[in-house]
Protein backbone atom coordinates (compact mmCIF):
# COMPACT_ATOMS: atom_id res chain seq x y z
CA UNK A 1 0.00 0.00 0.00
CA UNK A 2 2.87 2.67 0.91
CA UNK A 3 4.73 1.43 -2.35
CA UNK A 4 1.94 2.40 -4.48
CA UNK A 5 1.31 5.72 -2.43
CA UNK A 6 4.99 6.32 -2.91
CA UNK A 7 4.84 5.62 -6.61
CA UNK A 8 2.18 7.80 -6.99
CA UNK A 9 3.58 10.33 -5.08
CA UNK A 10 6.75 10.35 -7.62
CA UNK A 11 5.38 9.42 -10.90
CA UNK A 12 2.43 12.27 -10.67
CA UNK A 13 4.37 15.18 -10.08
CA UNK A 14 6.85 14.09 -13.04
CA UNK A 15 4.15 13.09 -15.43
CA UNK A 16 2.53 16.65 -15.13
CA UNK A 17 5.88 18.49 -15.91
CA UNK A 18 6.83 16.37 -18.73
CA UNK A 19 3.25 17.85 -20.02
CA UNK A 20 3.92 21.10 -19.11
CA UNK A 21 7.03 20.85 -20.38
CA UNK A 22 5.55 19.55 -23.86
CA UNK A 23 2.74 21.89 -23.86
CA UNK A 24 5.22 24.84 -23.62
CA UNK A 25 7.78 23.82 -25.93
CA UNK A 26 6.09 22.90 -29.27
CA UNK A 27 7.80 25.38 -31.51
CA UNK A 28 9.84 23.72 -33.83
CA UNK A 29 13.70 23.52 -33.02
CA UNK A 30 16.35 22.83 -35.91
CA UNK A 31 18.48 19.53 -35.37
CA UNK A 32 21.44 19.09 -37.68
CA UNK A 33 24.11 16.75 -36.69
CA UNK A 34 26.85 18.67 -39.04
CA UNK A 35 29.17 20.44 -37.37
CA UNK A 36 30.61 21.89 -40.22
CA UNK A 37 27.36 23.08 -42.14
CA UNK A 38 26.81 26.68 -43.43
CA UNK A 39 23.71 28.55 -43.52
CA UNK A 40 21.43 26.08 -43.84
CA UNK A 41 22.67 22.79 -42.68
CA UNK A 42 22.56 20.42 -45.78
CA UNK A 43 21.30 17.57 -42.88
CA UNK A 44 18.98 19.47 -40.49
CA UNK A 45 14.84 18.12 -39.16
CA UNK A 46 12.66 20.26 -37.62
CA UNK A 47 10.73 19.18 -34.69
CA UNK A 48 9.53 20.32 -31.81
CA UNK A 49 11.79 20.34 -28.80
CA UNK A 50 10.12 17.78 -26.44
CA UNK A 51 9.65 15.37 -29.47
CA UNK A 52 13.28 15.86 -29.44
CA UNK A 53 13.84 15.67 -25.97
CA UNK A 54 11.70 12.51 -25.36
CA UNK A 55 13.50 10.74 -28.11
CA UNK A 56 16.36 11.47 -26.51
CA UNK A 57 15.29 10.12 -22.77
CA UNK A 58 13.61 6.94 -24.50
CA UNK A 59 17.14 6.54 -26.23
CA UNK A 60 19.35 6.86 -22.73
CA UNK A 61 16.73 4.91 -21.36
CA UNK A 62 17.28 1.75 -23.55
CA UNK A 63 21.59 2.31 -24.20
CA UNK A 64 20.93 2.09 -19.96
CA UNK A 65 19.11 -1.06 -19.93
CA UNK A 66 21.44 -3.32 -22.48
CA UNK A 67 24.68 -1.69 -20.83
CA UNK A 68 23.69 -2.87 -17.51
CA UNK A 69 21.93 -6.31 -18.91
CA UNK A 70 25.32 -6.68 -20.45
CA UNK A 71 27.28 -5.94 -16.83
CA UNK A 72 24.94 -8.08 -14.74
CA UNK A 73 26.24 -11.77 -17.78
CA UNK A 74 28.88 -12.52 -15.09
CA UNK A 75 25.66 -13.04 -12.41
CA UNK A 76 23.07 -14.61 -14.89
CA UNK A 77 25.99 -17.18 -15.40
CA UNK A 78 26.76 -17.88 -12.18
CA UNK A 79 23.35 -18.47 -10.98
CA UNK A 80 22.62 -20.75 -13.43
CA UNK A 81 25.50 -22.94 -12.94
CA UNK A 82 24.60 -22.63 -9.04
CA UNK A 83 20.94 -23.62 -9.90
CA UNK A 84 22.19 -26.73 -11.89
CA UNK A 85 24.21 -27.43 -8.79
CA UNK A 86 21.46 -27.37 -6.62
CA UNK A 87 19.23 -29.91 -8.88
CA UNK A 88 22.09 -32.28 -9.34
CA UNK A 89 22.06 -32.03 -4.89
CA UNK A 90 18.35 -32.37 -5.11
CA UNK A 91 18.31 -35.52 -7.17
CA UNK A 92 21.12 -37.42 -5.11
CA UNK A 93 19.66 -36.14 -2.12
CA UNK A 94 16.46 -38.03 -2.73
CA UNK A 95 17.96 -41.10 -4.12
CA UNK A 96 20.51 -40.93 -1.24
CA UNK A 97 17.21 -40.41 0.79
CA UNK A 98 15.29 -43.44 -1.13
CA UNK A 99 18.14 -45.91 -0.51
CA UNK A 100 17.84 -45.36 3.40
CA UNK A 101 14.38 -45.78 3.79
CA UNK A 102 15.14 -49.38 1.78
CA UNK A 103 17.56 -50.41 3.82
CA UNK A 104 15.45 -48.76 7.40
CA UNK A 105 12.67 -51.21 5.66
CA UNK A 106 14.21 -54.61 5.51
CA UNK A 107 14.23 -56.62 8.69
CA UNK A 108 17.27 -55.63 10.98
CA UNK A 109 18.92 -58.60 12.73
CA UNK A 110 19.10 -57.95 16.66
CA UNK A 111 21.61 -60.79 17.43
CA UNK A 112 24.84 -60.00 18.32
CA UNK A 113 26.18 -63.14 16.68
CA UNK A 114 24.49 -62.45 13.31
CA UNK A 115 26.23 -58.60 13.52
CA UNK A 116 29.67 -60.05 14.19
CA UNK A 117 29.23 -63.18 12.33
CA UNK A 118 27.78 -61.64 8.97
CA UNK A 119 28.38 -63.30 5.73
CA UNK A 120 30.57 -61.82 3.38
CA UNK A 121 28.39 -61.10 0.64
CA UNK A 122 25.29 -59.88 2.79
CA UNK A 123 25.04 -56.31 2.22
Amino acid sequence: MIRKIVTVLVVLPVALLIVLFAVANRTPVAISLDPFAGQPPMFAASIPLFVLLLIVLIAGVIVGGISSWLRQSRWRRRARRLAGELKAARTEAEALRRQLETRVAQPQQSSIAAIAYRHPTAA
